[in-house]
């Protein structure tokens, strides 16, 4: 991380920010690849189309627009409305006009999707709990979540990190 033409104020990271720098970024990189790989094992599924899935589950009548639902899932417009095609083609997911605003398409999960998610979650969570917390105490825990919420809030301070949003 040292860059030889660096000006004289740069702000090095200490051996300890370092250390931390790396666990967290590592983390980043490992954590989604395990929840990927189990959920293309267990269901056929990316971690992202799990995520798009899931908001749907948990979305008032199973029903989201698209541009919220790439946000919940943490996706562009156009990723998710690949995904969400893909989703069409095994049945589970269906796209609709917005009765109230033509403008905007919803996602509407089919109750084939339902079932999908109701078959999935359990391993997944399973994994989550196993990679995540399992390894944590408590106080750990309630740690990650204010870390986790102090972080995204300096990434994007007009993120609501307090919403619950799929695991």
């Amino acid at each position: 991380m040292v860059a030889m033409d660096a000006p004289q104020d740069t702000r090095w990271l200490s051996a300890e920010e370092r250390q931390t720098w790396l666990a967290l970024a590592a983390l980043m990189i490992r954590l989604p690849s395990a929840l990927d790989a189990q959920l293309q094992r267990d269901a056929g599924l990316s971690h992202f189309e799990y995520q798009v899935l899931a908001a749907l589950s948990e979305a008032p009548e199973r029903t989201l627009r698209m541009s919220r639902l790439a946000m919940l899932a943490e996706g562009s417009l156009s990723r998710l409305s690949q995904v969400v095609a893909r989703l069409e083609q095994r049945g589970w997911v269906r796209r609709t006009p917005d009765p109230t605003d033509g403008r905007f398409t919803l996602a509407v999960l089919t109750d084939e999707g339902w079932d999908k998610v109701v078959a999935t979650a359990p391993a997944h969570v399973e994994t989550v709990r196993s990679l995540v917390f399992d390894p944590l105490t408590k106080a750990q825990t309630r740690q990650l979540c204010d870390i986790g919420r102090r972080i995204m809030h300096a990434v994007d301070p007009g993120d609501q990190c307090g919403e619950a949003r799929p695991a």
